[in-house]
């Protein structure tokens, strides 16, 4: 094995680009592949039932198999964390703060612009005073413990597929392609991989997908190369958008077509979230 690592690191510089990242993903579901059958049999579960509450272990089980890939890609190709935008500086850790802070802002906009039409309607956050009076506490909804621990999970998801996608598949891609093209086609792998989970509700979501990953490909060159501005971005719209979506927070009216507000009451599958991301492009476009 190790005699064969070494030839293909040999051979690397002559590969293509598509080649390698082929040979990324193989490569990672043969490892998978195994665990994810027990994993499958001890959980009862099998397609097409719907994954539910046994999404987490499988992802859990997928994404830990990614440190050996990319210590193995690093090695192969001869370059390091740093190279695919990530390093412990404190600069990275900023950039995730604003990041976070930027999607958080865009979200509570889009939203709170729906609610404001009509598009959308409030539900499970009305608390009642002492008075008697029922009042609306949305912050209350928002931060709790349960919350909390999905944004652990938001941080550490967007983490994973960040180095994956806009660093280690971006910089394999440019070996052959200009930024704009590999930034393309590391976005329409992103957004392809979402089917595995749930291809009913992903298939609407595709072209919001894709476009979300040109979005945080343009976060990785806003930020000069550093992923922890994409890392914050992608936290945040996980965490708040799993957040709504588990805590039953809002419901559609159905006062405007749901292609608008997001089909399935999924944002990104909506005008209503393409905008959205077309909008934080433009900022990050002004940084």
């Amino acid at each position: 094995m190790w005699n064969s690592l070494n030839n293909l690191r040999l051979m690397s510089p002559s590969i293509p680009a598509i080649v390698k990242v082929i040979v990324f993903f193989s490569t990672w579901a043969c490892l998978w592949l195994p665990i994810a059958i027990i994993l499958a049999i001890a959980l009862k579960w099998h397609p097409p039932q719907p994954l539910g509450n046994k999404k987490l272990p499988l992802l859990a089980s997928l994404y830990l198999i990614v440190p050996l890939i990319l210590w193995a890609t690093t090695w192969i190709e001869g370059a390091s964390l740093a190279d695919w935008g990530w390093d412990w500086q404190p600069a990275t850790f900023i950039s995730s703060l604003v990041g976070l802070t930027l999607a958080v802002v865009s979200l509570t906009i889009l939203f709170g612009v729906q609610l404001s039409a009509g598009w959308l309607e409030l539900q499970n956050t009305k608390v009642q005073t002492e008075t008697g009076e029922t009042i609306i506490n949305f912050p209350a909804a928002i931060l709790k413990p349960s919350t909390l621990i999905t944004l652990l999970l938001a941080l550490w998801i967007s983490a994973t597929e960040e180095l994956i996608f806009r660093g280690c598949l971006q910089n394999l891609l440019q070996q052959d392609y200009s930024i704009l093209t590999a930034g393309a086609i590391a976005s329409l792998i992103f957004a392809i991989a979402h089917l595995i989970w749930e291809p009913k509700e992903t298939i609407p979501q595709l072209p919001g997908l894709w476009l979300m990953g040109l979005v945080l490909s343009l976060a990785r060159i806003a930020d000069n190369g550093s992923l922890g501005l994409a890392i914050g971005l992608h936290a945040g719209w996980i965490w708040g958008i799993t957040t709504v979506d588990t805590e039953g927070l809002i419901n559609q009216t159905n006062k405007v077509p749901e292609w608008i507000t997001g089909i399935a009451e999924k944002p990104l599958a909506g005008a209503a979230g393409i905008l959205l991301l077309l909008a934080t492009a433009a900022v990050l476009l002004l940084i």
